[in-house]
C-alpha cells in the first residue's frame, strides 16, 4: 500500500514543481497557493508512504538506493517547508520541488528494477528522449546566440554610425532591435525548459533498463544533465524572476555556454550514452 501513496506523492509533487514556476516567475498568488497546498498534500502522503513502508519492513533504517532516494527526497521538502514557514521563501521551490519529484519519481515505479513490455516501446521513448533534449539544447544554443548578438547590436548602437557610410557595423545592419533580441532569448529558454524536463524524465525511466538500474545518478552524464537543468532554472529565474536584460544578461549566457560545452565533454565519459536494455 506504501507504494500507491508513494505513487500519489509523486503526482503532487509534480503539480507543486510546476506550479511554483508561474508562482515564482511572474509573481501570481493564485498560483503560489496551488503550490503551496499541492506540494503541502504531497508532503503528508510520502510521510504516510515512508512510515508504512517502514512499519511493513519492520524496520526503522532504509535500506537499499530506492528507499534512500525516497528519504532524501522527503528531507527535501521537508526543509523546503520549515524555510518557507520560518522566512516565505517560496523561490527555493523552484529548485527543491522539481529536485523532490525526481527523487521520489523512479522509487514511485516500484521496488524492483523497471522494465518495459517489449523493445519497440522502448525504442519509442528513447527516440522521444533524444528528441527532447535536442530541442533543449538548441533552444539554449538559440538563446545564447540572441544574446550575442544582443552584445553586438549594443555596441553597434552606441558606436553611433552614421548613415550612408561605410563602417565596421555594416555587415551586421540587419540585426534586429535590442528589445527583439532580449524577447527571443527568453522566448527560446522558456521553450526548452520543458523539453529539458521530459528528457530528463524518460531518461531516468529508460536508464532503469541497464546495467546502471537505481544508481542511475552516479553516472557523470546523468549529474551533467541535473547540471543543464540547474543552468536552465537559473537562467529562468535571473532573466523572468530578477528582471535581469541587456548585457549582465548575455554574461551569464555566456556562462550556460561555457556549461553547456562541459556537459558534451562529460558524455564521452559516460556508461548511459551507450545505453539499452542489458
Amino acid at each position: 500500500m506504501y507504494l500507491l501513496w508513494l505513487r500519489v506523492a509523486a503526482i503532487l509533487y509534480a503539480a507543486g514543481a510546476i506550479a511554483v514556476f508561474p508562482a515564482v516567475l511572474y509573481s501570481s498568488l493564485p498560483w503560489r497557493k496551488t503550490c503551496v497546498h499541492l506540494s503541502g498534500l504531497a508532503f503528508f502522503f510520502h510521510f504516510v508512504s515512508t512510515v508504512e513502508m517502514l512499519v511493513q519492513a519492520h524496520r526503522w533504517m532504509p535500506v537499499g538506493v530506492r528507499e534512500m532516494e525516497s528519504l532524501l527526497a522527503f528531507g527535501v521538502a521537508g526543509l523546503f517547508f520549515i524555510v518557507w514557514w520560518l522566512y516565505d521563501a517560496i523561490s527555493l521551490g523552484i529548485f527543491a520541488l522539481p529536485a523532490t519529484f525526481f527523487l521520489v519519481f523512479i522509487p514511485a515505479l516500484g521496488p524492483n528494477t523497471y522494465h518495459f513490455p517489449s523493445q519497440r516501446i522502448w525504442m519509442s521513448w528513447l527516440v522521444a528522449h533524444i528528441i527532447a533534449l535536442l530541442l533543449a539544447y538548441a533552444a539554449l544554443c538559440f538563446s545564447l546566440l540572441a544574446s550575442i548578438l544582443y552584445l553586438v547590436q549594443e555596441r553597434r548602437i552606441k558606436s553611433k554610425p552614421k548613415s550612408g557610410k561605410k563602417s565596421w557595423w555594416s555587415p551586421v545592419d540587419w540585426l534586429p532591435p535590442l528589445d527583439t533580441l532580449e524577447r527571443l532569448a527568453l522566448a527560446t529558454l522558456e521553450f526548452g525548459f520543458p523539453c529539458m524536463t521530459v528528457g530528463l524524465l524518460i531518461g531516468s525511466v529508460l536508464v532503469q533498463q541497464t546495467s546502471l538500474g537505481a544508481a542511475y545518478f552516479l553516472d557523470p552524464n546523468i549529474l551533467a544533465s541535473f547540471a543543464m537543468w540547474l543552468v536552465y532554472v537559473t537562467l529562468l529565474l535571473l532573466r523572468r524572476g530578477i528582471g535581469m536584460r541587456g548585457r549582465r544578461a548575455a554574461y551569464v549566457s555566456g556562462v550556460a555556454l561555457v556549461v553547456m560545452m562541459a556537459v558534451w565533454a562529460v558524455n564521452f565519459f559516460s556508461q548511459v550514452q551507450r545505453f539499452g536494455p542489458q
